[in-house]
């Protein structure tokens, strides 16, 4: 049972540094094409990748054969819903990074941490202090990092702000979805959703030539067979054995080794009010998932 433990959180991390320099890769393909373009063909990428496998999981049976949604067992309910989930979430990211840096638009999204145990209270879960404590931190340290002297909020950190509310939405249904379907399959239909949708807004919405997918082939081949075909997969397989305050911790370094990225590959500098700002983040979201889960009780 240790040993289950330990390969879920390593897996968890590898997860968060795969996701942390994928904000790099995400904003360099924007040079070249659109970001529905740029996330329908990385998820489809990521789909393609990941289909002998799930194809494969296919001859076990599901967990909880009452969510398979199929007669041949396929969890086509709950890769639509997550699907769902992570094409809006992914749309506010990538939009949202053609106006910020790739280190604040991780901490901004790292948010997430914070938000699970906070959006818990509509499902009549009660927040602990720990979360009232890094929701406040985590507030703070918005202001400082994303919110100018002259009190206004860039439009692409206020775009990644809503979208770490689909993130936290994302997190709870593949937390719940995890443990009573398949786990590849899952991961499989959700990538597929999210690539239609966003295939389709591209063809809509946006000029996309052969040239520019071309010039964005690198980065489209890491957000497509690392960040999504292998990340999102060892998310879904992880959160299956891993404790869910040691898989919220680990992933949220996610937002370390985005700013990693963008100053070593980008040349990014937060300056000291950002650096602050993040610092006020992560301490936030650390305070949320290592505070004594003890209930705040009325009147206390």
């Amino acid at each position: 049972m240790r040993s289950t433990s330990v390969r879920a959180d390593v897996l968890c991390l590898i997860t968060a540094l795969i996701w942390g320099f994928a904000f790099v890769a995400q904003r360099l393909g924007m040079d070249h094409i659109g970001p529905m373009a740029f996330n329908g063909i990385r998820f489809a990428l990521g789909a393609a990748a990941l289909t002998p496998l799930a194809l494969r999981s296919m001859r076990y049976p599901p967990p909880a054969p009452f969510l398979a949604g199929a007669k041949d067992g396929f969890p086509w309910l709950g890769g639509l819903l997550a699907g769902a989930m992570l094409f809006t979430g992914a749309t506010l990211q990538q939009v949202g990074l053609q106006y910020t840096t790739a280190g604040k638009a991780g901490f901004i999204t790292g948010l997430y941490v914070v938000l699970v145990p906070l959006l818990g209270l509509f499902f009549g879960q009660r927040a602990a202090r720990g979360d009232l404590v890094g929701a406040v931190a985590a507030a703070v340290g918005l202001y400082f990092l994303s919110v100018t002297e002259d009190f206004t909020l860039a439009p692409g950190d206020g775009l990644e702000l809503i979208g770490a509310f689909f993130w936290a939405g994302h997190v709870l249904l593949i937390g719940w979805l995890s443990p009573r379907t398949r786990a590849l399959p899952l991961a499989l239909a959700q990538y597929a959703v999210c690539s239609a949708l966003s295939l389709v807004c591209a063809l809509l919405f946006e000029d996309t030539t052969l040239a520019g997918i071309r010039g964005a082939a690198w980065p489209i081949l890491y957000g497509g067979l690392l960040s999504v075909g292998l990340a999102y997969t060892l998310q879904v397989v992880a959160q299956r054995d891993a404790n869910p305050t040691h898989a919220a911790i680990l992933l949220s370094f996610e937002t370390v080794f985005a700013a990693v990225g963008g100053a070593m590959f980008l040349d990014e500098s937060l300056g000291a009010r950002g650096l602050f700002g993040c610092c006020l983040m992560f301490g936030g979201m650390l305070a949320s998932q290592l505070w004594p889960k003890a209930p705040v009780r009325p009147g206390a």
